[in-house]
């Protein structure tokens, strides 16, 4: 923690943490920087990609750019994709010095051209297939779309992990989508979903 929070401007952070202490907003949970930092070094070490040599990364809903933040202190080459509808996230990844545009994942909507090919494409918290509140979530289709797309923007060996949040009432997937996920030599255990090299 304490090498990665040297490379913070905490003046910058805490004017970003007095802009948004009133808010009601859901996600200024993640002004909580040392929680959040502590999370998104687990979910490196789980990918072992503090012992990696340097990647090509994107992360899916980057939100705040905590996780690429880490990834980058390590020597990795990170791209973060996220909506623009909280501000909180613009100023973190500016804090974080973490690069990330703009888009919004839509189904049967490729992802825009990146610019090159990425050795992982990882997404966390993942709410683009649909909110458990919503009367709408990806089906096979929209899910076999998506995969398809993220396949042709990785790397020969390039590697996919997604950490899901419940949408398919309280079920991180449906039985078929998780019969889609191991057709394409998925590994699943609940919220984590590993698509190994190759496929």
């Amino acid at each position: 923690m304490g090498p990665l929070l040297e490379k913070i401007d905490l003046n910058r952070l805490r004017e970003i943490q007095a802009r948004y202490a009133s808010s009601s907003e859901h996600y200024a949970k993640y002004l909580d920087l040392e929680r959040y930092l502590k999370l998104n070094i687990e979910r490196v070490q789980q990918l072992k990609l503090h012992r990696s040599s340097p990647q090509e990364i994107l992360d899916l809903g980057c939100g705040g750019g905590f996780f690429l933040f880490i990834l980058q202190h390590y020597g990795h080459r990170c791209l973060g994709l996220d909506i623009d509808e909280f501000p909180l996230f613009t100023d973190l990844t500016q804090l974080l010095g973490v690069p990330r545009k703009v888009w919004t994942i839509k189904a049967f909507e490729p992802l825009p051209d990146l610019g090159r090919k990425f050795d992982w494409i990882t997404a966390f918290s993942t709410a683009f297939h649909g909110k458990g509140e919503q009367s709408w979530q990806w089906s096979v289709e929209e899910w076999k779309f998506f995969l398809d797309d993220l396949d042709r923007r990785l790397k020969p060996g390039g590697r996919i992990f997604f950490g899901l949040n419940p949408s398919y009432a309280g079920e991180y997937y449906t039985p078929e989508i998780a019969t889609l996920f191991q057709s394409r030599g998925a590994e699943i255990e609940r919220a984590f979903v590993f698509f190994p090299p190759g496929n």
